[in-house]
């Protein structure tokens, strides 16, 4: 069986993670109990009871049952001897689903408190780089997961579909790219022309974004709010917060742009209100610089792993008209695409294909700390399929996601759309943001404002 080595960016997330900047996403998912004797029969269940009383530990032991069947779950990483500093998949022989299905009893009532301190966890890098944390509060009638997926493993597309196999049976998420056949020498030879010219032009790429990134300017005037001890001890924060998609799709057929337009502008809005909140200083300049990733799934040529890129994109914080913010928003998403995801200072992911297996090595810490000289904050869409999930008959009816926080920075928002609802799932260093609560609401606020602009 053929060596399959991570892809070039999936070993820059590997390289660049640390004990207190943990390199997974996440999702929250919160499930409402199917009344006893409704819902699908939970095939594979360890359990038994009624549904309102044991719904979190069926849930367990669903899910340790089912995760030992997917074979993306049972795959650790190891470094190997060639290329010098390149790492591979290999089979776990000892995989053991209680070492990543955790049932936690919590007597937290809100789910999102108690992720935080799990988020904040690095997964064990000996294992599988994954869990799933089913946790059990003091109402009956419901429960969570929190599933933990190593960016190294998947993007958030690609944690859907595997946190999707672990559901009641539906419809299947077609993600994974198709495997890279294995070329011949006297093929490779008949290619080589070809092949030189497109390392040309990917030289000619790389220097094209990394001029980009050195034009991009560096984090100047960033509220202090969105800036966290690098040196800090890594504790986490989880925040969220679900709002009609309805709401959102007003203001967009009345002001014009994407849903996604008007998604950066609630969290551009949000945060300059939470600051006023706050009696920070008001903003001023060009506004901190947001990180937009961009997936590049299903594109010609892009192979396996996470491919990646991203929209560099300034939120206009000073401006006071919501409207206005929306319109500058719009246009700067609108001069992103026109460029493509492949250009420009949001396109830095790209880089990590120039990189030899040993500069990743070597130079993941550098990477991780140069984070703030790249972005400021990030804001990441995970999209969501229309269907409806069930774990043992009970229904997800709210999907937060949490994206990992890069060193140096306080806040990094994740948004999803499920069954009509936007999930907004923020994930803050706990030190730097301890009003993360105050943030979700100004989200809230935030849409309601446009909502009365636009009606």
């Amino acid at each position: 069986m053929a060596t399959e080595h991570l892809s070039p960016l999936d070993l820059a997330f590997w390289r660049i993670e640390s004990a207190a900047h943990p390199m997974h996403l996440g999702a929250l998912a919160v499930f409402h109990a199917a009344a006893p004797g409704a819902g699908p029969a939970a095939s594979g269940s360890a359990a038994s009871g009624p549904a309102a009383s044991g719904a979190a530990e069926r849930a367990a032991a669903l899910l340790a049952t089912r995760c030992a069947a997917v074979p993306g779950l049972r795959r650790r990483i190891r470094d190997v001897l060639l290329p010098v500093g390149a790492a591979a998949w290999s089979p776990d022989p000892g995989f053991d689903p209680a070492r990543h299905v955790f049932l936690v009893r919590t007597e937290e009532t809100d789910p999102q408190t108690a992720a935080g301190p799990l988020m904040a966890r690095p997964l064990d890098r000996e294992l599988p780089p994954w869990e799933a944390h089913v946790l059990a509060g003091p109402d009956p009638e419901s429960f969570a997961v929190l599933f933990k997926f190593h960016h190294a493993l998947a993007d958030g597309l690609g944690a859907l579909a595997l946190a999707a196999a672990l559901f009641d049976e539906g419809p299947a998420l077609r993600t994974s790219a198709r495997p890279v056949p294995e070329q011949r020498a006297g093929s490779a030879l008949r290619r080589l022309p070809g092949t030189l010219a497109a390392r040309v032009q990917d030289v000619g790429q790389a220097l094209e974004i990394g001029a980009a990134v050195a034009r991009s300017g560096l984090p100047l005037g960033v509220p202090a709010a969105l800036t966290a001890d690098p040196a800090g001890k890594g504790n986490r924060a989880v925040a969220g917060l679900a709002l009609d998609l309805d709401e959102v799709n007003l203001v967009r057929k009345a002001a014009g742009g994407t849903v996604n337009d008007v998604l950066i502008c609630v969290v551009a809005g949000a945060l300059r209100r939470w600051l006023e909140e706050r009696g920070d200083p008001a903003p001023t300049g060009p506004g901190p610089r947001a990180l937009i990733p961009v997936s590049r799934r299903g594109r010609a040529g892009a192979g396996g792993g996470n491919r990646l890129s991203g929209y560099l994109l300034r939120l206009p914080l000073a401006e006071r008209d919501p409207l206005l913010r929306l319109d500058r928003i719009r246009a700067a998403m609108d001069r992103n695409k026109d460029a493509g995801p492949a250009r420009g200072a949001g396109a830095v992911a790209l880089l990590a294909d120039h990189v030899h297996p040993l500069g990743h090595r070597l130079g993941g810490p550098l990477v991780a700390q140069a984070a703030r000289l790249l972005f400021d904050i990030l804001v990441t869409s995970v999209p969501l399929p229309g269907l409806t999930f069930t774990l043992g008959g009970s229904r997800v009816r709210e999907v937060y996601p949490l994206a990992p926080l890069a060193r140096g920075q306080s806040l990094a928002v994740a948004v999803s759309t499920y069954k009509g609802t936007v999930h907004y799932g923020l994930v803050a260093d706990a030190a730097a943001v301890p009003d993360l609560d105050a943030l979700a609401g100004a989200l809230r606020a935030e849409l309601d404002v446009l909502v009365r602009e636009v009606s």
